[in-house]
C-alpha cells in the first residue's frame, strides 16, 4: 500500500522541480527585456543570503544608432543612379562629361571602395587594395553603418540618428553654378525634411549626425559674394547637427575625421600583415613629397618646398600632373612613400591632405608645417602628443621657410626616435583604415573610432540637457584656436 503514495511524492516532486525552472527562465527573459532597453538589471536568485544578483549586460547599451532610412532617395540612391552627373574631383565636368569617363560611375563599385587593383606588382600586399575616390567617404561610411551592431529600428533607443545624405556628391552637381538659389536647393530642402521628422523634436536635432567625403568649407558660403560652396553649415536646423567630413572648420560641430586610403582589409590578418610588411622597407630616401605646386596661391609654401626638396641629394620629389605621372595611381604614390623616412605634408588646396594618411599608411612619418593639417583635425584617431609619431616645422608665413630648413631639421633627429616615430606609426595603421564594408574586422577601425567620438559628443550634449543647462552653448560656436600656432618651438 505504500507504493502508490511514493509513486505521487515522486510526481509531485519532479512537477515542482519543472514549474521552478520554469519561473527561472520566466525571470530571466524579463531581465534581458528590460536591458535591451538600456537598464542594467539584474535577477535575484534567492538561494541563500550570500548568492549575488545574476546580471546580464547590454553590449549595445549607449551605442544603438537609428538610420533615418525612410529619407527620400533624391538625398542618396538618385544620386549614384545619375553618377554619369557627378565629378570625381574639384573641377565640373565638361559638357562632354558623360562621354569623357571624368564621373563618378566606374568609381562606385564594390560597395564604393572603387575598382580593385588588378596588379599591384611588389608595392601592395594583398587583393584588399582599391583605387578609392575619397570624395566617397560618405558612401563607404554609410555602406559600413548598415552592418553596425548596434542598429534599432525603434529611435526612442538611439543614442544617436544618422543621416545617410550624400551631402558631398549632392553639392558637387552645383558647386560651379553662378545661381546661389539652385547651389542651396538641396541643401535647405534636406534641413526642412529632418526638422519636420519627430525624431527632431527629441534634442531638436543634436543627436543627429551626418557624413561628407569634401572639406567642411565647402557647405560654409556665407552670404557675402563668396563665389564657392554651399550654404546648408550656416541653415538653422543644420547648426544643429554634427558633421563628420575629412577636414573640419573653425565651428565646433564640424569634425574631422581620416581621408580613405587605398586600403580596405577584409580580416584582421591582412592589417598584421601589411604592418609587418612596412616595418622591414629599406628607406633610402630620407625625405620625399609627392604633390604639385600651387603658382596662383601668395601663401603657398609648396614652391619654396619642392625647391629645397630638388636641391637635396636626400630628398625624392614626384610633380603631379607631370608627364607620365599619375598620382592617382596607388603603386605611384606608395612605392615613393615606402622608400621615404619621411613624408612631407604640406596644405595645398586646403589645409589638409588625403596623402597624410597615405604616408601614414605606408610607415612614413609625416612632416606637418601647419597645426591645422593633423593635430587640431583628426582627435579621434591620432594620438594627442603628435610628436610620437611625426615632426613639426612650424612655418607661419612663406618667409619662415628659410633655405635648406626642412634638411637641417630632419638630420638633427637621433636614430631611436625616427625609429620609435616609425613604430607608433606602423602601430597607428588599424585605426586609419576604413576596413571593407562587406565585412568586419575584430579591431577598431577609422570608422568605429569616429562612431565612438560622435556618440561620446552626443552623451555630453545629453548630459547638459539633464542639468538644465543650454545644449546650444558651445556646440556650434567658432574656435580659432586649431588654426593657431603654438608658441614655443619644438626642439629636435
Amino acid at each position: 500500500m505504500e507504493k502508490p503514495l511514493a509513486g505521487k511524492y515522486y510526481k509531485e516532486k519532479w512537477f515542482g522541480v519543472l514549474v521552478s525552472l520554469f519561473l527561472f527562465f520566466v525571470l530571466l527573459c524579463f531581465d534581458y527585456s528590460t536591458s535591451i532597453l538600456g537598464v542594467y538589471s539584474g535577477v535575484n536568485l534567492l538561494v541563500n543570503k550570500h548568492v549575488r544578483p545574476f546580471y546580464i549586460k547590454d553590449s549595445c547599451f549607449g551605442r544603438y544608432i537609428y538610420i533615418h532610412d525612410d529619407l527620400p532617395t533624391r538625398f542618396n540612391h538618385d544620386l549614384l543612379a545619375n553618377c554619369q552627373s557627378l565629378s570625381t574631383g574639384s573641377k565640373a565636368l565638361s559638357d562632354q562629361g558623360t562621354n569623357t569617363g571624368d564621373n563618378m560611375c566606374h568609381h562606385l563599385v564594390n560597395s564604393g571602395l572603387g575598382p580593385q587593383i588588378g596588379k599591384p606588382g611588389k608595392v601592395l600586399a594583398n587583393k584588399s587594395w582599391f583605387i578609392t575616390n575619397p570624395y566617397l567617404l560618405e558612401v563607404i561610411f554609410h555602406n559600413k553603418m548598415k552592418t553596425y551592431k548596434c542598429l534599432t529600428n525603434n529611435s526612442n533607443l538611439a543614442s544617436a540618428i544618422y543621416v545617410p545624405s550624400y551631402t558631398g556628391l549632392d553639392a558637387s552637381r552645383h558647386l560651379w553654378d553662378f545661381d546661389h538659389n539652385v547651389r542651396d536647393a538641396s541643401a535647405k530642402d534636406l534641413v526642412n525634411w529632418l526638422t519636420r521628422r519627430p525624431e527632431w523634436k527629441k534634442m531638436w536635432g543634436r543627436d543627429h549626425f551626418f557624413v561628407a567625403g569634401r572639406t567642411s568649407w565647402d557647405f560654409r558660403r556665407p552670404d557675402n559674394g563668396s563665389d564657392w560652396g554651399t550654404n546648408l553649415r550656416f541653415l538653422p536646423g543644420s547648426m544643429n547637427m554634427s558633421m563628420l567630413s575629412v577636414e573640419g572648420s573653425c565651428w565646433r560641430n564640424d569634425l574631422a575625421i581620416p581621408y580613405p586610403t587605398n586600403f580596405h582589409p577584409a580580416n584582421d590578418s591582412e592589417v598584421v600583415q601589411w604592418q609587418n610588411r612596412v616595418k622591414k622597407y629599406k628607406r633610402p630616401h630620407l625625405f620625399s613629397f609627392i604633390g604639385a605646386p600651387r603658382p596662383g596661391m601668395q601663401k603657398s609654401i609648396r614652391g619654396k618646398l619642392i625647391n629645397q626638396c630638388r636641391a637635396s641629394n636626400n630628398c625624392k620629389f614626384v610633380h603631379c600632373g607631370a608627364p607620365g605621372i599619375n598620382c592617382n595611381d596607388p603603386v605611384t604614390v606608395m612605392r615613393v612613400f615606402e622608400k621615404s623616412v619621411y613624408c612631407l605634408q604640406p596644405p595645398g588646396d586646403s589645409h589638409t591632405r588625403r596623402s597624410a594618411f597615405d604616408s601614414l599608411l605606408a610607415g612614413c612619418i609625416p612632416v606637418f608645417f601647419h597645426p591645422a593639417t593633423a593635430y587640431t583635425q583628426y582627435l579621434w584617431h591620432l594620438p594627442e602628443k603628435h610628436t610620437k609619431y611625426s615632426v613639426f616645422i612650424p612655418v607661419k608665413e612663406v618667409e619662415d621657410l628659410k633655405e635648406g630648413m626642412i634638411e637641417k631639421t630632419l638630420l638633427r633627429i637621433s636614430k631611436e626616435r625616427e625609429l620609435a616615430m616609425r613604430e607608433e606609426v606602423i602601430r597607428l595603421i588599424p585605426k586609419l583604415v576604413y576596413a571593407d564594408p562587406r565585412s568586419r574586422l575584430e579591431r577598431e577601425d577609422a570608422f568605429d573610432l569616429a562612431v565612438q567620438g560622435v556618440l561620446e559628443r552626443i552623451e555630453n550634449v545629453r548630459k547638459v540637457v539633464k542639468e538644465g543647462k543650454d545644449p546650444s552653448v558651445g556646440f556650434a560656436d567658432e574656435d580659432w584656436t586649431k588654426f593657431m600656432f603654438p608658441e614655443a618651438p619644438e626642439e629636435y
